[in-house]
């Protein structure tokens, strides 16, 4: 495949012990499914241990990695000094520095699916962006606390950028969709050396000495998605144009938890799921995972799935999880 630029491009993702190992075969499976013909590296990233890792953060078993290999992953090291078991968030920060330099890159959360031909997505590697997939999630706005404005800009300034080229003027003034905000399940640039550089410079800056505007603010979860829209303004990024509208749409879905895909995503997604998880070598695999074992195979999913109407669905999210917990079939 060629990019717009007309080169071509890696795919990245993390892969360590439990969850997310299994996560990373789905993903792996579901390209080599949906798009076969893609030609471009596709690079599994795995913490080691030492660092900020105390305990060994590597996949775990034989079973997965002989399947990634038998799909064609390519799995690279690399070591956490900052982040790690405190902040496992930031594994996405640090291994952008294992990557070829100066080589385009599409990093995708382990737990998203491929349902199409990733193949025809015009990305622009030289106008970075993200995800539009989020809810407001950050900053939560405190009564008598800085608003919105104040909060946003104040990071701006901290790294000496243009804060009101940022905004979206057709939502309202102190809306959180005025203001440059991703879901960090995906992103991509022409190159994860100097993109992930910078990732860890403004996340070490605000985790460390956050401005006086961020004093009622948790940062975490949320620090890279605080710090990615940043990040992304700096390299003359921003939102995604409708060209992408295949990314969390018939080209990507970022299902985030197996109750919730089976609960909210599209029948192509769950169709996709069933399909890659078939085979009995991948099978052995997933299985390991109790809530896989579950949901996939034990017929939970589609009792969560007749749970809720697509059409119809609960909102905020936190409706979807109480409910399905109500069921007793929540499980991560």
């Amino acid at each position: 495949m060629q990019t717009i630029s007309g080169k071509p491009f890696n795919i990245a993702a993390i892969a360590q012990g439990g969850r997310l190992q299994y996560e990373a075969l789905l993903l792996v499976a579901s390209l080599r499914a949906c798009d076969p013909d893609f030609p471009g590296r596709i690079i599994l990233l795995e913490p080691q241990p030492g660092g900020a890792w105390p305990e060994d953060p590597r996949i775990r078993g034989e079973a997965t990695r002989v399947a990634l290999d038998r799909l064609g992953a390519e799995i690279i090291p690399f070591e956490a000094r900052h982040f790690g078991a405190a902040y496992p968030q930031g594994n996405k920060i640090e291994a952008l520095a294992a990557l070829p330099e100066g080589e385009p890159f599409l990093f995708l959360d382990s737990d998203t699916l491929i349902t199409g031909p990733l193949s025809v997505v015009p990305f622009d590697f030289d106008r970075p962006s993200a995800s539009m997939r989020r809810e407001p999630t950050w900053p939560e706005i405190e009564l008598y606390g800085p608003g919105y404005n104040e909060i946003w800009s104040s990071l701006y300034r901290r790294f000496g950028l243009d804060f009101d080229s940022s905004l979206d003027l057709s939502q309202s003034d102190g809306y959180w969709q005025r203001y440059l905000y991703f879901n960090a399940g995906w992103f991509f640039f022409r190159d994860p050396q100097a993109f992930g550089a910078r990732f860890l410079e403004f996340a070490r800056s605000v985790r460390g000495d956050p401005p006086e505007e961020l004093v009622c603010q948790s940062l975490d979860p949320w620090l890279d998605q605080v710090v990615l829209p940043l990040v992304i303004h700096s390299f003359g990024g921003g939102r995604p144009g409708p060209e992408l509208a295949g990314m969390d749409g018939d080209v990507t879905c970022h299902w985030r938890v197996m109750p919730l895909l089976y609960a909210r995503e599209s029948d192509r997604a769950v169709e996709v799921l069933e399909q890659v998880a078939a085979p009995n070598w991948i099978k052995k695999a997933l299985k390991e995972h109790e809530p896989f074992l579950r949901m996939i195979y034990q017929g939970r999913g589609h009792k969560v799935r007749a749970m809720f109407d697509r059409a119809n669905l609960p909102r905020p999210e936190q409706k979807i999880r109480n409910r399905i917990k109500a069921a007793k079939l929540w499980m991560r």
